[in-house]
């Protein structure tokens, strides 16, 4: 029996999963080890890091829907034939970074509920609570499945006119939220957004520059400007028909995702 901790991830995965084995499967070097996700309709395969003779990690998928998922461990050794070691249960699950996603991404043109991130914005939290919010929700808006219209300004009639308010880009950068600003740069509405002025006429860019956040201001300014290295870390996604790669520099492990 394997020992998966934690044995719970959220929807858009990307979180660090410890393999703690069992004494009869801590093997010689040549041994690579691999965990396959099965899902009722994706299946995912991840390659693992070891940590020392015990333990290995990999990086959790991001899977399609909140199921029970089985993972089972595989061993693989040179001109033998892949073998289960061993299986566990596991579940993805949908948590309140995920859900915060979706809020926003439903009120993108939504005044009252933009008015009420502002208010949010005024119980300003810690830096390091900050950064954690930051990585999570731009993680799970990269997961969602937005619709192909969905624009950073809301809806289409709100799109041309040019009546000050509030938009996702002010809420994102007044937390100064880095990734999430720029994930929403890169969506429709997304440079379209830094222009419009709020009632108090601010604009994103002016929000950046009077809190004093300079890599953010940077990003909305330069022309070239690259992504932040904060969000570079993070896994990096390949599709092919009905595969996906994903690399996760951070620990240098691969995930294959396929349609069952």
């Amino acid at each position: 029996v394997m020992k998966l901790n934690p044995q719970q991830a959220p929807l858009y995965g990307d979180s660090v999963i410890t393999v703690q084995l069992t004494e009869e499967d801590k093997v010689e070097d040549d041994v690579v080890f691999y965990l396959v996700f099965t899902g009722s309709t994706v299946q995912h395969c991840t390659s693992t890091r070891k940590i020392n003779p015990g333990s290995l990690e990999t990086i959790s998928p991001g899977h399609d829907c909140c199921e029970t998922v089985k993972v089972a461990l595989c061993a693989s050794r040179e001109g033998r034939p892949v073998l289960v070691v061993a299986e566990e249960s596991f579940q993805f699950v949908q948590d309140e970074a995920y859900d915060a996603a979706q809020f926003l991404a439903t009120c993108a043109g939504n005044q009252q509920a933009l008015n009420f991130t502002r208010f949010l914005d005024r119980s300003r939290p810690p830096a390091a609570d900050v950064d954690f919010l930051d990585e999570k929700v731009a993680l799970a808006f990269r997961h969602l499945k937005l619709p192909a219209e969905w624009n950073v300004l809301g809806s289409e009639q709100s799109l041309t006119e040019n009546i000050p308010r509030e938009t996702l880009m002010h809420f994102a950068v007044r937390l100064g939220l880095l990734r999430l600003t720029w994930f929403l740069l890169q969506q429709p509405g997304g440079r379209g957004a830094l222009s419009i002025h709020n009632n108090e006429g601010a604009t994103p860019v002016s929000l950046a520059l009077e809190r004093g956040y300079q890599k953010l201001h940077q990003l909305l300014t330069e022309e070239e400007a690259r992504e932040p290295d904060s969000w570079s870390t993070l896994s990096h996604t390949v599709h092919s028909g009905d595969y996906s790669v994903k690399h996760h520099r951070g620990l240098d492990v691969y995930l294959l995702t396929a349609e069952a």
